[in-house]
């Protein structure tokens, strides 16, 4: 049928699929899924109201990105509110796992619902591999975050995802440092893959999304009917800037990647510089495991000024190129002292975080180097 819509074969590699999938294809259509700002449809067919069926620009980013996780996605207007609808799932007394290094939204929201009594929170190290399996045994919800936000330690996804726990227990990973193009936590075993497609999907600072995918039909039910009750549904804008930018994902990727080992080596060897935070770095703690799970180690660089926190901030006001602000995952390079942060006062003061983009290297370089001198 010529009126039909064509899919992306699911045989291509991920660069590929970034580009071609999430299309009309039909003859006569536009070639990029055009931003559909509706609220409601004209009745007769399955769609009606956009916040219950959603919009066919929310459904292009849905099927970009659950063709990278191999699964079922769904898409929310931040990534806390895809979050929240998997911490959704759980009901008043269960029992939840988290990461001793975490994002930090995360954390608030499984210590609220600590604090009210609607389940009962566990932190353990990233890298403490037999205590996560023993405290899978009576889980609900378990939640990895690899590499970890911002010490960068990763978890070994595969042998918790394969621990002894309930059949009712449900195991989420945060793949946002990742990527699906670095890592597929569905392949891995776990039932939900979750990124703040504010970031790297994204990749231009200019957008607030989230993407969770599942393999299971009624976790996606579930996610979905979370999203409507809520409201957490992604706006018209910025699914349409999502899927625009998922496009050179892959792109963007490979030279920020790039560029943050490079940097990472160099700031290794820098008299200025304690210690540097890289899974792609032979002397970090968990570089074995980084190399067997993961497709490439991120852009993503945590790094210690000599000195106290007023050393890191100096550095910090010293730098221009590199722009003084939070977030991550865009085409800037961007840094910022992570204790300076409400709620991650634990972290070593002189810590910077380092979000490495596609500029010029030896160009990043020069502005770190001249920012680092005394």
């Amino acid at each position: 049928m010529v009126n039909e819509k064509k899919t992306a074969p699911k045989d291509l590699s991920a660069a590929s699929l970034l580009v071609v999938s999430g299309r009309d294809g039909r003859p006569g259509s536009p070639l990029n899924r055009p931003l559909v700002p509706a609220s409601n449809f004209i009745l007769g067919t399955e769609r009606a109201y956009s916040r219950d069926d959603g919009t066919p620009t929310w459904e292009a980013l849905e099927e970009i990105v659950g063709l990278l996780e191999g699964g079922h996605t769904v898409a929310f207007s931040s990534g806390m509110a895809g979050v929240a609808a998997v911490f959704d799932q759980l009901r008043v007394g269960s029992k939840v796992l988290l990461p001793d290094d975490c994002y930090q939204g995360v954390v608030g929201l499984a210590e609220l619902g600590n604090q009210k009594g609607m389940w009962s929170l566990q932190r353990l190290a990233v890298d403490d591999t037999e205590g996560w399996v023993r405290a899978c045994v009576d889980a609900d919800l378990i939640w990895l975050e690899s590499p970890s936000n911002p010490l960068l330690t990763v978890a070994d996804v595969r042998a918790i995802c394969s621990a002894a726990r309930k059949p009712t227990s449900l195991l989420a990973v945060d793949n946002t440092f990742a990527t699906s193009l670095n890592q597929r936590p569905l392949d891995l075993g776990a039932d939900f893959s979750f990124q703040s497609a504010t970031k790297f999907i994204g990749g231009h600072s200019d957008l607030l999304a989230g993407v969770v995918t599942v393999r299971r039909e009624d976790l996606r039910a579930a996610l979905r009917c979370s999203r409507e009750l809520s409201g957490a549904t992604p706006g018209a804008l910025e699914a349409f800037l999502a899927v625009r930018g998922a496009r050179t994902m892959a792109l963007r990727l490979e030279r920020a990647q790039a560029n943050a080992m490079s940097l990472a080596e160099r700031l290794a060897a820098h008299p200025r510089v304690g210690r540097v935070r890289y899974p792609g770095l032979s002397s970090h703690p968990t570089h074995a495991i980084a190399r067997d799970q993961l497709r490439g180690f991120g852009t993503i660089i945590s790094f210690d000024v000599r000195g106290d926190a007023a050393a890191a901030d100096a550095v910090c006001s010293r730098l221009g190129l590199i722009h003084h602000a939070t977030s991550l995952g865009a085409v800037e390079s961007t840094i910022e002292r992570r204790a300076a942060i409400p709620g991650q006062e634990h972290l070593p003061p002189s810590l910077l975080r380092l979000s490495v983009g596609i500029e010029n290297v030896d160009e990043l370089w020069a502005d770190l180097e001249a920012a680092l001198r005394d």
